[in-house]
């Protein structure tokens, strides 16, 4: 296998390149080996201003802020205060959602590994202030209940919204202040920022959208606070991101016990074939079981910045690439697709594809609407026999998207796939469940979607 010169020498030929070959304005990435890291950046932060991307530069982990998430509630749990089976309510009595029995008896655990069945996709603005998050989880008391809690995964940014809560409750101060007094500061970070005041401080990049064909700066730099503990904000360089990491290589180090490190990386449910997710998920961790191997991680997404972690602990690799705009998929496939064979002895893992000559299909079974609370999804059959997903984006994701329309064929059973790939991925859609009369009464591709009623 390769070491980091061989990889250091990689990354200057190829990561301008390739940086290009993706349109993507600029990235910066830190790869981690037996301890020892190198880091590298190409492109700019900001095509408006040409500031270059160093290494050093901030960028925003989007959802990877989850595994941090994960990781205060575990140290809560090593002190004994925060017990993973209990109830929500034995820690936040007013706890509502729409659903009076499921706000009842969903537990910690399933706020962690996306099992507690609420509507998760709610970006509400409950302002700037310390008391944002707590706003936030108040707002959830009429959110639709989509199946019984611990029935199936459906990715929740909302749960991990209601965790942070936890934590700042049993904790006693904010979110963001959490991080810093209980992970920031430990772990020594210099180049971490939980919000647009702190990443100004360091070169920070700025998320860019497609306009006409072309990248440009998106018009906010980062969604609403109240969704912190989700990864809405937080930003750092890749070399801290990896020192994160280290600990939960090393056992815990100064973070976590070494039983709470193995706890997160333990399977919790099995997903469906999702395409850039994994097999399965564990406490924070996203799970990947290859036939090299595993390998767990994270990805992340905000307004035109997508951050990409994998670790492999039997390895002793971690590989951390983030990104602001383009198209930050086929990049990190070429990235990993190298680094992850070359440095662990393990292959990225595969994409779906749709097959090369697809055969007709009945599909009323998945035709119609469904609904959630950012996009309409419709699915339908034309008199050719094609079949085509339309997704309208709506709420706080309409002022950043745009509706979009591709056609659909069987990837296997009920498995639906993208044939065309826009944004680098074949996007496998799992329907489930039966709405009384045949069809499906959901659509999966990470998050659970219901159909509209009628």
């Amino acid at each position: 296998m390769a070491n980091l010169d061989e990889t250091k020498q990689w990354l200057a030929d190829r990561f301008p390149r390739l940086l290009a070959d993706h349109g993507v304005p600029g990235a910066a990435i830190a790869v981690s080996v037996g301890g020892e890291v190198l880091d590298a950046a190409g492109g700019v932060l900001n095509t408006a201003t040409g500031v270059e991307a160093t290494p050093d530069s901030v960028f925003q982990i989007g959802s990877i802020t989850k595994v941090w998430t994960a990781t205060l509630a575990m140290q809560l749990v090593d002190e004994g205060a925060l017990e993973l089976d209990v109830p929500v309510r034995g820690y936040l009595p007013d706890f509502r959602l729409g659903d009076e029995t499921a706000a009842a008896t969903i537990t910690v655990r399933q706020l962690m590994c996306h099992t507690s069945g609420f509507e998760g996709d709610l970006f509400t603005d409950t302002g700037k202030g310390d008391d944002c998050v707590e706003k936030y989880v108040a707002t959830l008391d009429g959110v639709d209940q989509l199946f019984p809690p611990g029935e199936m995964f459906s990715y929740n940014n909302a749960a991990y919204c209601v965790l942070g809560r936890i934590i700042e409750v049993l904790r006693g101060k904010p979110y963001d202040t959490c991080l810093r007094d209980h992970l920031f500061t430990p772990l020594g970070l210099t180049h971490a920022a939980t919000s647009a005041d702190e990443a100004i401080l360091h070169r920070a990049a700025v998320g860019h959208l497609q306009v006409d064909g072309e990248a440009r700066p998106a018009p906010m730099w980062s969604l609403v606070r109240s969704n912190g503990p989700a990864g809405s904000v937080l930003a750092m360089r890749p070399r801290d991101l990896l020192t994160f990491v280290r600990a939960h290589l090393d056992g815990g180090g100064p973070a976590l016990s070494a039983g709470s490190v193995k706890a997160m990386q333990e399977r919790q449910v099995a997903l469906p074939p999702l395409g850039l997710m994994g097999t399965s998920w564990g406490l924070g961790w996203e799970i990947y079981d290859l036939p090299g191997g595993t390998i767990i991680g994270h990805d992340g997404g905000t307004i035109g910045q997508a951050a990409f972690l994998r670790v492999v602990p039997e390895r002793d690799v971690a590989i951390a690439l983030l990104t602001n705009g383009g198209d930050p998929i086929s990049l990190y496939a070429d990235v990993f697709g190298h680094l992850l064979p070359a440095l662990a002895g393990i292959d990225r893992p595969p994409f779906p594809e749709p097959p090369s000559d697809p055969a007709p299909f009945d599909a009323s079974r998945y035709t119609g609407t469904y609904s959630c609370e950012v996009a309409d999804v419709t699915v339908s059959q034309d008199d050719d026999g094609r079949v085509w997903l339309e997704q309208v984006p709506k709420g706080v994701l309409a002022e950043v998207g745009e509706a979009e329309r591709t056609e659909l064929v069987r990837l296997d059973g009920d498995t639906l796939i993208t044939r065309e790939a826009p944004h680098g991925l074949h996007q496998p859609h799992v329907f489930l469940g039966d709405d009384g009369t045949g069809r499906a009464e959901y659509v999966h591709s990470g998050r659970v979607i219901r159909r509209e009623a009628r």
